[in-house]
């Protein structure tokens, strides 16, 4: 099955309920949009809710780093792209990116996910179909640049550890 590179989702609305009192995209919502986004991404490789409901296993969130670098508004139309940078049989390492329908980028997320046995819950290797597929979508994503914001992390330059 061909990919595209990176995978982008349908746009999205910013929804009225989300604007808070700075009267911007409150932050939490930057995070439902990459998570709608990952989900539409998810269901080309088979993770659906009948696999969740069936097979009884899931990808959940391990890590994630939001950049914040433009506000949205009320009104505002969004896609998430979805780049598969790196997985091996338990895990997946993921880039996405929150563009504005005018082209600029609102947000970047970087983010762990891994495959769960939710009779445990514990971390389980990726089924065969499933993994073909996933290696499918990277092979296809390996053609892209490396992100410049991906492997970021938040420090303060000159900072010093706080002694023990």
């Amino acid at each position: 099955m061909p990919h595209t590179a990176p995978f982008m989702a349908p746009p999205a609305d910013i929804e009225a309920a989300w604007i808070d009192y700075n009267g911007h995209l409150n932050m939490a919502y930057y995070n439902v949009l990459f998570d709608r986004g990952a989900d539409r991404a998810f269901e080309t490789f088979g993770l659906t809710e009948n696999y969740v409901k069936e097979q009884g296993f899931s990808f959940f969130v391990a890590e994630v780093h939001v950049c914040y670098l433009r506000e949205l508004h009320l009104g505002d139309k969004v896609q998430a792209s979805f780049q598969l940078l790196g997985f091996d049989e338990k895990r997946l390492h993921v880039y996405h990116e929150l563009l504005h329908s005018d082209g600029w980028v609102a947000a970047t997320c970087e983010t762990l996910y891994l495959h769960i046995d939710a009779s445990g819950p514990k971390v389980a290797a990726i089924p065969s179909p499933m993994a073909e597929m996933i290696k499918a979508m990277y092979d296809s994503h390996n053609t892209l640049a490396w992100p410049d914001r991906a492997g970021r992390q938040i420090k303060i330059t000159g900072n010093k550890k706080p002694a023990p």
